[in-house]
């Protein structure tokens, strides 16, 4: 059941890393960058956890955050 969910997440993902992330740049403060780290985050640990822990990463990634390098999924 996961899986079905997964998938669309992850292709909705690939569809931003290869339409829309070259017109914006790369801005990621972080390694891997966190779409990157959200298909991993999905992968490893479905939709509901890596959606939650893709939130918060993605939070993280702005300039008033001091934190940036490499944070690999947990």
């Amino acid at each position: 059941m996961n899986r079905f969910l997964v998938f669309p997440l992850i292709k909705l993902i690939r569809f931003y890393q290869i339409l829309i992330s070259p017109y914006l740049g790369s801005n990621c403060r972080f390694s891997p960058t966190c779409s990157n780290y959200a298909i991993k985050a999905l992968s490893k640990y479905g939709p509901i956890k890596g959606s939650f822990l893709s939130i918060i990463r993605i939070l993280k990634c702005n300039p008033w955050n001091k934190s940036c390098g490499c944070d690999p999924v947990p």
